[in-house]
């Protein structure tokens, strides 16, 4: 791991120096990528040169323990250095874990209603509402891109945008199946129905990061459908993307304009493609991420929320919250920081 340490510290001090190059500065691209590089490290190198103050702290104050005068004082300082390395080492190993490279991305998210008709349709605007909530939190953005209501105020599916600092190191653990466990308002004799909804989070990606040959896009307009207005309803301004040689298919009709819809429309089939790259590029390491938190399997049951009880439970660490109310309310931060600490101890254990 030291060695490791003493490299990333090389490295800091040579990029240190090269973004103060003028001619690196020049080169705006080059220098705000080798500038982002240096940020990403600077939090490690300032705890490795305060794990080497500590450490040279308790070697000075060993030798100290040879004059008698200063034994006392010396044992103080030895004693308080050596209870601050561990913890040091362990917030060293933290920090060495390969950051995901899209956590500080933006997000689309896309909620659609699984098993249970109607009400899996009202799940589904009900864990909408819960992320609306959890962005107003946040001080996020939320921008609708597509959505089909259903007459009971549900959605059969609804895709929409969120803008925020670490939107997606936050969300991403919401990929999957959800499952609700209650008595629907549909429902007269009191039985307690079981429905899912299925939510998937991608990652906002931009032009650079992939690549579409525009000839590969076949693009349809069409009236949108749903709540809207007599404009929506009266002009073709919903636009579908179809990427012909993987047949992904985004749409977008929440926008007055033809333009914003299909530029909507383009970044969602941006981030389902990379999102299809990333899942390749996950199944070759499949045996490692067998024990990983974040497997995003949309297909896995990740969560059930059984009103009865009360009780929201995450399938993949047992972690159980019996605030109802408050986590629909998008107080959902006591289970994302549990399943952020979970997948950073499995990815802990797979570098050891």
């Amino acid at each position: 791991m030291f060695q490791k340490l003493d490299d990333v510290e090389k490295k800091y001090d040579e990029l240190t120096i090269k973004i103060s190059d003028p001619e690196v500065i020049a080169k705006n691209q080059e220098w705000q990528k080798l500038m982002k590089e240096h940020s990403d490290m600077t939090p490690v190198v300032e705890k490795y040169r305060q794990y080497k103050k500590v450490k040279a702290d308790f070697e000075e104050a060993k030798e100290m323990m040879n004059d008698k005068e200063l034994k006392d004082l010396a044992e103080a300082e030895m004693l308080q250095a050596k209870e601050k390395l561990p913890k040091l080492e362990e917030e060293l190993k933290m920090l060495l874990i390969p950051k995901d490279p899209d956590d500080d991305k933006n997000v689309i998210c896309e909620i659609r209603a699984g098993a249970g008709g109607e009400e899996a349709a009202l799940f589904a605007g009900t864990l909408f509402r819960m992320y609306s909530m959890y962005t107003e939190r946040r001080h996020w953005k939320l921008e609708i891109l597509n959505e089909n209501e259903t007459g009971l105020g549900g959605y059969k599916e609804i895709s929409f945008m969120i803008t925020g600092k670490g939107a997606y190191s936050r969300l991403k653990f919401e990929s999957g199946v959800h499952r609700v466990q209650r008595v629907p308002d549909t429902e007269s004799s009191g039985r307690i129905h079981t429905s899912t909804s299925t939510v998937a989070v991608l990652p906002v990606v931009e032009d650079v990061e992939i690549e579409i040959n525009p000839a590969d896009v076949k693009m349809d307009v069409y009236r949108a459908s749903g709540a809207g207005g007599q404009h929506v309803n009266k002009t073709s301004s919903a636009v579908r993307l179809t990427h012909i040689p993987t047949g992904i298919v985004a749409e977008c009709q929440t926008e007055r304009s033809q333009l914003q819809n299909r530029e909507y429309a383009m970044r969602l089939l941006r981030s389902r493609l990379y999102e299809q790259e990333r899942e390749k590029r996950d199944l070759e390491l499949a045996n490692e991420r067998k024990s990983q938190v974040g497997s995003g399997d949309r297909s896995e049951k990740i969560r059930t929320y059984n009103y009865p009880q009360g009780r929201i439970t995450d399938h993949r660490i047992g972690v159980s919250i019996f605030q109802m109310e408050d986590f629909l309310n998008g107080n959902i931060d006591e289970m994302l920081d549990s399943l952020i600490a979970a997948d950073r101890a499995e990815r802990l254990k797979g570098e050891e």
